[in-house]
């Protein structure tokens, strides 16, 4: 399937894509994205590369990806947020992302995974987002929302180590998919997304639909220890709520490193 021109994704009159940038090469979108602020007039600009040669994501991580296959995008933005909401700008950001590629079929099966993953419905992975933000006192400077999603990477060209834990979009939908399109209906979503968390609408309930982790038993890397309890939901802010045997704890940041269902208690004879 060929693509169209990328820049028909863009779109004047939206603050979030409101001009598409496409590189067939580049080192990061997010670096890219990044510069593009600094040049005052870059909000809005999507970043979009056929191929990276040094993304990453979360945790210092590389992102993994052929040319041409996938979706690779960054946008340049300055939400008018307080600083503490960076937690629910990552959600509304996979929410848009999740709901962007659900649109694509009906029989998509996708839930976001805490923090801003976007998994199948068997947990393999979909859509990973990384968003990088400047504050300016107790206010948002500016954000940088990354996301590199798997669209027509098929599963017998992953990796072998990749292949039991991501999924692609044409995978799950059995057809090869247009990339600008997706494009488009992203940067419709994100916009959406940003505008309303803005007016102060929080995404904390249709996360909640649509939660990888909600009432599983879950366990989590902070960086300094694992904790294992019941996801039960996420603060107002969008930290992680856990229900553990020694207590409900809160969590900022983590990396999930295991989800299952929780065994249903025994019942007395």
């Amino acid at each position: 399937m060929k693509d169209q021109d990328w820049a028909s994704a863009a779109d004047p009159r939206r603050r979030v894509g409101r001009a598409v940038e496409f590189h067939t090469r580049i080192g990061s979108t997010n670096d890219r994205a990044r510069a593009a602020l600094a040049d005052g007039d870059g909000e809005g600009l999507a970043v979009v590369a056929d191929l990276q040669i040094a993304g990453r994501g979360r945790r210092g991580r590389t992102w993994e990806s052929p040319a041409g296959a996938n979706l690779m995008v960054s946008v340049a933005a300055r939400p008018r947020l307080a600083a503490d909401a960076v937690g629910l700008l990552g959600i509304a950001s996979a929410l848009a992302v999740r709901d962007a590629c659900a649109s694509l079929g009906p029989g998509l099966n996708l839930r976001v995974k805490w923090p801003n993953d976007v998994v199948a419905g068997d947990g393999r992975k979909v859509a990973g987002l990384l968003v990088e933000t400047t504050t300016l006192g107790e206010l948002l400077a500016d954000a940088v929302i990354g996301a590199g999603i798997n669209v027509n990477w098929a599963a017998d060209a992953m990796p072998a180590e990749l292949r039991a834990r991501a999924v692609s979009l044409c995978e799950l939908a059995g057809v090869e998919l247009d990339r600008v399109a997706l494009l488009r209906t992203l940067l419709d979503r994100l916009d959406a997304e940003l505008a309303a968390l803005e007016r102060g609408v929080s995404p904390l309930e249709r996360l909640a639909a649509v939660s990888a982790l909600d009432g599983r038993l879950v366990m989590i890397d902070t960086g300094g220890e694992r904790v294992q309890g019941t996801a039960i939901g996420l603060s107002a802010d969008g930290q992680l709520l856990l229900d553990t045997d020694a207590g409900r704890r809160v969590l900022a940041v983590g990396e999930v490193i295991s989800v299952r269902d929780v065994a249903p208690a025994a019942v007395a004879s």
